[in-house]
């Protein structure tokens, strides 16, 4: 697709109610969305637009200039993905009506095909960020991309903790990707455009409207192999995105809480009516039957970089190993074996389970390292 077109989507984009259909239809009618642009109000009507719809065409591109609109995006440097493009998301292609536009900052990778939404209230108790912090974590250090939606309490909890094991995350905007909201996660923002993604179907400069973030909630959905709910209030929207989840044929997940916490009601609720319950991370993680996922998962385990990281893999497993057990096996001192843990765990190969006990996060090839 030229520069030149793809402007023209941004353009429609910008037209409140110009959505999947609509675009669907005037590229069915017209071949591309510059020539239905340029069209006539008649030419547009008999392409199957209401009135209304019509006269919102015709009022918006008196105003707007396409191309203008695209250097926009490049001078703040936002990059435009349309459906047809190779690299627009592919769990959002799968959706009934996939957002025509999506503005990105960031980067996406194919790794990013398998993620898991971790969503959740605003108002997230001790116990809700603890947790989010656990279950983010454990996906994160198996190489599932966390997905959120930026908003305060869990959401931020979900970004912060796959961050901090150097994973990938995603956050799903109810505004504009340039736009800091709240602004106290400015920083945090930056620290994910830095390690995953900032996302939105809304334009650039789009400020922060109670209306928006509803239908943002399709996109972290849509984004998702599966969804969890950590800690839900009965009017959270994280249940909306859990729904969304459910109607989309994806997996739903939450995490049990006290039946006298108010925040734990939409939970409870959600399992009550079918979701499966996330009791612990390693039953997510199980539950997500990531081996199914096929050799893409082979692709990008840890490959270790010394034969004494090879080792060292090759000796743990999924049970706690204490380091002079670890020692032991490995025929290395112990001293030389407690740095080579501290990058690995950096690394998200091992993690640290209390007690100087290490389990294995990632499985290697007996023998395998990196040149």
């Amino acid at each position: 697709m030229t520069t030149e077109e793809r402007a023209y989507w941004v353009a429609f984009n910008h037209i409140r109610g110009v959505g999947y259909a609509r675009v669907q239809r005037m590229i069915k009618a017209f071949g591309n969305l510059q020539s239905a642009w340029e069209a006539s109000r008649s030419g547009l009507t008999a392409a199957g637009l209401d009135e209304r719809t019509t006269e919102v065409i015709v009022s918006g591109r008196s105003q707007i200039d396409p191309e203008l609109l695209l250097d926009r995006c490049v001078q703040r440097r936002i990059r435009v993905l349309i459906w047809e493009d190779a690299d627009y998301p592919v769990r959002l292609k799968e959706l009934p009506a996939p957002p025509p536009v999506l503005y990105l900052k960031g980067t996406l990778r194919e790794a990013d095909n398998l993620s898991a939404a971790v969503v959740g209230t605003r108002k997230a108790t001790t116990y809700g960020r603890e947790v989010t912090r656990i279950f983010a974590s454990a996906l994160a250090s198996s190489c599932v991309t966390v997905v959120s939606g930026m908003a305060r309490g869990i959401d931020a909890e979900a970004h912060t903790a796959a961050l901090e094991r150097h994973g990938r995350t995603l956050a799903v905007f109810g505004c504009g990707v340039d736009v800091d909201y709240p602004p106290e996660h400015a920083h945090l923002a930056r620290r994910i455009e830095e390690s995953g993604a900032l996302l939105s179907d809304y334009p650039p400069g789009t400020p922060p409207d109670a209306v928006n973030f509803p239908p943002r909630n399709r996109i972290i959905a849509g984004l998702s192999m599966a969804t969890l709910v950590v800690e839900a209030g009965e009017e959270s929207g994280a249940l909306l995105t859990a729904s969304y989840a459910a109607d989309y044929g994806r997996d739903v997940f939450a995490v049990p809480g006290s039946v006298l916490g108010e925040s734990s009601r939409g939970c409870n609720r959600l399992i009550a009516s079918g979701a499966q319950v996330a009791a612990s991370p390693e039953e997510f993680l199980s539950a997500l039957d990531l081996n199914r996922t096929g050799p893409s998962i082979q692709m990008r385990m840890a490959i270790p970089e010394s034969p004494v990281e090879a080792k060292i893999l090759n000796a743990l497993s999924s049970e706690p190993t204490h380091i002079d057990l670890l020692k032991t096996k490995v025929g290395l001192p112990v001293e030389e074996v407690s740095g080579a843990l501290a990058m690995m765990e950096l690394k998200g190969m091992v993690r640290p389970v209390g007690g100087m006990q290490y389990i294995a996060l990632r499985t290697v090839y007996s023998g395998e390292t990196r040149d």
